[in-house]
């Protein structure tokens, strides 16, 4: 595989659980990679983690929310250009679908899609204009899989998956790639509190863990949850020069979990 070493990689979200390994994964490949999140502290935290996981050249700490159009401002003043922007951030959470207001509605779309859009419609011009580049979308097997806890979730992974094939036909045969991947439930610190909100806090998590996918994602074909590493590799090949070919796909890293055959 051709490395992405000289190359910039913003990776939204990313002060911990899969945003962070990517973040790793590029690091590693000599990429210069942004790290970003909400809280200054928190970025630069992540960022120092990074740097002692991969070496190279030092990531670069932005802290700014990516679901306002002032943070997405913040972003493109510090670094205006990137050739590889991986549109990770996200929220997620259990409620019932007809207790879903519309403010919290409003407010999934806004953190898990506009979000993306806001920054692809900024960067992915710019690579236009240079013949190359990749914009990835961090979707879920929820895009696919509806999970009846978290409609308004799910609504977002499917909307994501849409706007990144929109994206890949518009920017047709520029060197610049749309695609969506979709990764499983993974352990990151988000999902270990959410099982321990599920299956209850004294559970030791091994046993949480086999609980939670044997009962609620009984269509693992895995019987484990995804590690954020194992994302991180998927989006990493989809970030190369390897995966030329690959755009408009949605891409699934789930351990089986959605029982489709396409995507």
């Amino acid at each position: 595989m051709n490395t992405t070493g000289q190359r910039t990689v913003l990776v939204t979200g990313s002060t911990s659980g899969i945003g962070e390994a990517i973040a790793v994964a590029f690091a590693r490949d000599g990429a210069t990679v942004v790290v970003n999140g909400r809280d200054e502290e928190r970025t630069a935290a992540a960022a120092e983690r990074v740097h002692a996981a991969a070496g190279g050249t030092r990531p670069i700490p932005v802290a700014a929310d990516v679901a306002t159009a002032e943070g997405a401002q913040r972003i493109f003043a510090a670094v205006p250009d990137v050739d590889v922007l991986v549109n990770n951030t996200g929220i997620f959470e259990a409620t019932p679908v007809f207790e879903i207001d519309d403010d919290e509605w409003r407010r999934y779309f806004e953190v898990n899609v506009l979000s993306g859009i806001r920054l692809a419609r900024h960067y992915t011009p710019r690579m236009v204009e240079r013949g190359w580049g990749r914009v990835i979308f961090i979707s879920s097997e929820s895009s696919v899989f509806i999970p009846t806890e978290m409609v308004h979730y799910g609504m977002t992974k499917t909307a994501q998956i849409s706007v990144a094939r929109g994206m890949a036909q518009e920017v047709a045969g520029t060197g610049v790639t749309v695609n969506t991947v979709l990764p499983g439930s993974t352990l990151t610190p988000g999902v270990r509190d959410f099982i321990a909100d599920r299956i209850g806090p004294d559970v030791p998590f091994d046993e949480a863990e086999r609980r939670f996918v044997a009962e609620e994602r009984p269509t693992s074909l895995l019987g484990r949850l995804i590690r954020p590493e194992e994302v991180a590799a998927m989006v990493h090949y989809v970030g190369s020069d390897a995966a030329s070919a690959t755009t408009g796909a949605a891409l699934k890293v789930d351990g089986g979990i959605a029982p489709t055959i396409i995507p």
